[in-house]
């Protein structure tokens, strides 16, 4: 349970305080053997990339198969929550916010740089023609795209699948229920959330500290701000009280709002650089890069250079899955937590196939744009500069385009943005981590995971071990990998029982029609009664029927429960014990409707007047609502219902056991 001490803090003491010891204790170690720490790390690195790029790349296409997989079959009609759920955000706002905490700031750093090195030195062949000019951009989607986005999508689909489907917490011990059971509320569960702590601190902190280099060299362009290590302490401060500030106003008013604002921004700025540059040649060369990267693929995502080796593999293509494993716990939790109510399949194509079809465009426009400046207008400076300091490429290329300080000052907003966006975001995943999956906590203790992050990110930049955590991070990636194949086996199961559950029909009559009079039927599917009403009908007819069935039941030594809640929440639960089984679950809940003789089209149901809402009783299953009302029924009607709902189950219940999925 979390512990209620402290200033109303609501922490989980077995995650907290040692995440919090070993976040710590793990930097001192690495500045106390700055050398040797890197060189210890260094050689981790290089021995996992010599004897383990064969399961990074194994693991990594098992999860786009997945992908594909769960997003075609009748699995991906399940929703990540109740079945009655809606999205809690709009497709803009879901967007906006999965990719600015994803990779939005890694698109500014490498949109210039990656694809510009990857022309100058690819993996194989000569460098600077026009194969390697293809060549780069896509090898630049390929590490940027589907792959990078299935890896965390498929996290974040399981953490949102048990906790709002199933109810429980929204931290990374869930993702492992079905290995481990209720043993994830004990010390193995908090070793797994301890372990995610420490990888998205170490994650958040690590890109802070790189990426600051490039918020400093935009300021010493656009204003001579010095370029030193103090400066950028300062600026990783400055950023993260921003970040405070974002986190304290909270999800919807803080990181949505800066979110939607640097989308617009990416757009304006890729359109600023598209209409500036070669807009046909760019165009083109974007729409045929992508063609070969969909077309290559799967070759792609096998190939281990087996026949042709070099470090380039590992310095490039390794190393970029091991960050996005290693990334998981940070970028899954968070795109769980702003996923509530999308189906698998809905949420499976928004989380990889729009954010992989953005950042082709983007690495298309930007990266071509700066290829084409060094191979068709001589400007061979901009590849010296990018393979010397990858941090000034996009603003040394914004010096060969009309209206370079404007661009730039763009620029610089939304690397700042993404910068505040990817901090707020990551603190309040490790605030959730450390409470429990809980983001209703008091504003002081969300701010506590912003000063970490900046305290970790200046220590390191200041005594230089960033670099030797980051490889240590990355490294984390290989057991990792392994854990979550193992919770990816866990997770088919339960939804296996889950789409069975879905599948299975019981031969049972219909409800009684009731009144043989058809004009009282009439009357009553005419009425839109108000809340009261309905209350009043959940206990004159509801609550006796249940009361009746419970009885019934529990003459056949089958154990009940009533949850009465009509005056709190409008709501009479039934609650069936099945021992070891899944339980039985009857719901009745006060439910909201448009009234069809209004016109309420492109409304929220919010923003109508109560005159244009009337109320009926919906009946819930344990899975969600069942889209059908009851209002006005007879209580043997309410029995029947109960009973055929009740036999449903049950015989689901033999499926399952009789090895039916």
């Amino acid at each position: 349970m979390s512990d209620q001490s402290g200033p109303g803090f609501k922490i989980d003491p077995a995650v907290f305080y040692p995440a919090l010891v070993l976040l710590f204790g793990a930097v001192l170690l690495v500045l106390s053997l700055p050398g040797e720490g890197a060189d210890l790390f260094a050689a981790l690195q290089s021995t996992i990339v010599r004897t383990a790029s064969w399961f990074y790349v194994l693991v990594v296409a098992l999860i786009g198969v997945m992908v594909i997989v769960l997003a075609v079959s009748r699995y991906g009609d399940i929703k990540l929550g109740p079945d009655h759920s809606e999205p809690d955000y709009g497709f803009l706002s879901w967007f906006s916010m999965l990719f600015a905490a994803g990779i939005g700031i890694g698109l500014m750093f490498y949109g210039i740089a990656e694809p510009v090195m990857h022309f100058l030195a690819p993996p194989v062949g000569e460098g600077g023609t026009s194969l390697a000019a293809a060549k780069a951009i896509q090898i630049s989607y390929f590490h940027w795209g589907f792959n990078a986005w299935a890896t965390y999508a498929v996290v974040a689909m399981v953490l949102a699948y048990f906790a709002f489907r199933h109810d429980l917490p929204l931290t990374l011990r869930s993702a492992f229920y079905p290995l481990i059971g209720e043993r994830i509320y004990g010390p193995l569960g908090a070793a797994v959330d301890v372990f995610a702590v420490i990888c998205t601190t170490y994650g958040i902190s690590v890109s802070l500290g790189l990426g600051v280099l490039q918020i400093n060299t935009g300021f010493n362009y656009l204003f001579d701000l010095p370029i030193n290590v103090w400066v950028q302490v300062m600026l990783i401060f400055g950023t993260m009280a921003l970040a405070t500030v974002s986190v304290i106003m909270g999800l919807d008013a803080g990181i949505k709002r800066l979110s939607e604002i640097n989308t617009v921004l990416a757009v304006l700025l890729l359109m600023m650089i598209l209409i500036a540059g070669p807009t046909a040649l760019l165009l083109s060369g974007t729409l045929q890069n992508f063609g070969g990267y969909v077309a290559g693929l799967i070759p792609q995502t096998l190939d281990l250079y087996v026949y042709a080796p070099s470090d380039w593999l590992g310095g490039w293509t390794i190393f970029y899955w091991g960050w996005w494993i290693s990334w998981t716990p940070f970028v899954g939790v968070f795109v769980a937590r702003i996923s509530r109510g999308r189906t698998i399949r809905e949420f499976l194509i928004g989380v990889t196939v729009v954010p992989t079809l953005f950042i082709c465009l983007w690495m298309g426009v930007l990266g071509g744009s700066a290829i084409d400046l060094i191979t068709n207008q001589g400007f061979t400076e901009l590849g010296v500069a990018v393979q010397e300091n990858q941090a000034v490429g996009l603003f040394r290329f914004l010096e060969f385009l009309p209206g370079t300080e404007m661009m730039s000052v763009v620029c610089l907003a939304m690397i700042v943005i993404f910068f505040v966006t990817s901090a707020d975001s990551g603190a309040m995943v490790l605030n959730m981590l450390s409470a429990r999956g809980d983001d209703n906590t008091p504003a002081l203790q969300r701010s506590v995971w912003t000063l970490v992050i900046a305290l970790i990110a200046s220590i390191l930049l200041v005594g230089g071990g960033l670099q030797a955590l980051q490889t240590a991070t990355i490294a984390s990636a290989l057991p990792f990998s392994l854990a979550l194949l193992g919770a990816f086996w866990g997770f088919g199961k339960a939804l296996m029982v889950d789409g069975a559950k879905r599948q299975v029909t019981s031969m049972h009559p219909p409800a009684e029609a009731g009144d043989t009079d058809w004009r009282k039927r009439l009357t009553r599917l005419l009425a839109y009664p108000g809340k009261a009403v309905v209350q009043d009908f959940q206990r004159g007819v509801v609550f006796p029927a249940m009361h009746s069935f419970a009885q019934e039941l529990n003459e056949h030594d089958v154990r009940t429960n009533i949850v009465n809640q009509v005056n709190e929440r409008g709501s009479l639960r039934l609650e069936v014990a099945q021992g070891e089984e899944i339980d039985f679950v009857y719901e009745v809940q006060v439910w909201r409707h448009p009234r069809p003789d209004r016109s309420v089209a492109g409304k929220a149901l919010e923003d109508l007047p109560e005159d244009a809402i009337f109320y009926g009783a919906e009946v819930h299953l344990a899975e969600g609502g069942q889209d059908y009302d009851i209002m006005g029924w007879t209580q043997e009607q309410v029995v029947l219902d109960m009973l055929n709902q009740y036999e449903t189950h049950l015989h689901f219940l033999r499926t399952v056991r009789h090895g039916g999925v």
